[in-house]
């Protein structure tokens, strides 16, 4: 995968809402974040628009996606928040101008997983899975702030990231290609245009948020019989908040993945957890199952 260059204090950088509306209050907060690292924040036209469930149209939020990514003075773009609808308005971007722009760091999770997998499919470019900027997780934490900045800014300082929260599921080694995201994402994913055949020698990160563990078991089912464990190098666990029990949750992980004999880590720390880690996607890194750790072979960002 391309990397985007790395930011630098003066850089403007777009704010999109892919999916969910933003408060303006919780945009505000973010902006303050930003603009404390240095950088040039820029609101699109319906960052903070609303429009039934979602941030305006599925044309407008495509449009404000694909018109941030096309601007040559903005150097990387930040999802405001997840909530839901990004997969709606994938097929309304132009791909195909896109590539022609070149990389561009882009910064999202949970709903933003739909992004991260059709930027990685349609433009073959490393991309940002961390805390977005109108979290109140993300604003009230300077630790979590810091670990992004780090990512955006120094990334050689991040390469090795290392889990104070981590348990081995299956112990071991393995290095592969970091994908992945929100596990119910990844899933109806499948079958769509920006869907992987596979993810053969990948390391497959996973977490997600509100579901029930018989839901979290459909899903997982769902990227097995699809083939997505074929192969896989190895697996990373993130945060499953308000899933229920984690002992429920974890009965259903370890029956569907500490079978598959490769090396498993759960609860790592990032996803929708206080403090959450930002983790790069599209890079090869080695995942150190025993001592919690994921060790990238080059900076997030060149």
């Amino acid at each position: 995968m391309r990397r985007p260059r790395r930011l630098v204090p003066g850089d403007r950088v777009a704010v999109v809402s892919p999916a969910s509306p933003s408060p303006g209050e919780r945009i505000d907060a973010g902006l303050a974040v930003l603009r404390s690292w240095g950088l040039e924040p820029v609101i699109m036209p319906h960052a903070a628009a609303r429009t039934g469930l979602f941030a305006g149209l599925d044309l407008d939020r495509a449009g404000d996606f694909q018109d941030a990514w096309l601007d040559p003075r903005i150097a990387a773009v930040f999802a405001a928040r997840g909530g839901y609808g990004s997969q709606r308005m994938i097929d309304l971007v132009d791909w195909e101008r896109l590539r022609g722009a070149g990389p561009k760091a882009f910064i999202g999770f949970s709903d933003m997983t739909a992004l991260h997998e059709a930027i990685a499919i349609n433009l073959g470019q490393a991309t940002v899975h961390g805390p977005m900027p109108t979290w109140t997780a993300f604003t009230g934490d300077a630790g979590m702030q810091e670990h992004l900045r780090q990512t955006l800014f120094e990334p050689e300082r991040v390469q090795k990231i290392a889990s104070s929260t981590a348990r081995t599921m299956n112990g071991g080694t393995a290095t592969g290609i970091t994908v992945g995201g929100t596990l119910t994402l990844l899933a109806s994913g499948i079958g769509t245009p920006d869907h992987r055949a596979d993810v053969a020698g990948g390391l497959l990160l996973l977490e997600d948020i509100g579901e029930e563990p018989y839901r979290i078991d459909r899903a997982l089912t769902q990227l097995r019989r699809a083939g997505w464990f074929d192969g896989l190098a190895g697996i990373v666990l993130g945060s499953w908040a308000d899933c229920g029990p984690y002992e429920e949750v974890r009965e259903v992980l370890a029956d569907q993945l500490a079978g598959l004999s490769i090396p498993v880590v759960e609860e790592f720390g990032f996803g929708h957890c206080n403090p959450s880690l930002t983790i790069p996607l599209g890079l090869k890194a080695t995942l150190d199952a025993d001592a919690g750790t994921l060790h990238f072979g080059v900076p997030a960002l060149a």
